[in-house]
């Protein structure tokens, strides 16, 4: 049974670390595991993916980038104080 998930706040995309799996990315541009790895395999992905092992991992900055949003100001520390 799936389980619906919810689209990441302003703040939990702050949070997130300087690289992501690409089912977080996926899940940060609300797309399934489905049309993630479908875009993986095809080289469509829409931001950058780093291959470590069998894994891929997505840098945040790029994620940021593609969904709009800015980088805090201030560097990696700044936080959104709110929204």
């Amino acid at each position: 049974m799936a389980t619906e998930r919810r689209a990441f706040t302003i703040h939990e995309l702050y949070d997130l670390p300087a690289a992501v799996d690409l089912m977080t990315a996926a899940r940060a541009l609300h797309m399934g595991r489905t049309t993630a790895c479908k875009l993986t395999r095809s080289g469509q992905f829409p931001c950058r993916l780093l291959r470590h092992g069998g894994t891929y991992r997505v840098a945040t900055a790029e994620l940021l980038e593609l969904l709009g949003v800015p980088l805090p100001a201030g560097g990696a520390s700044a936080r959104v104080e709110s929204t």
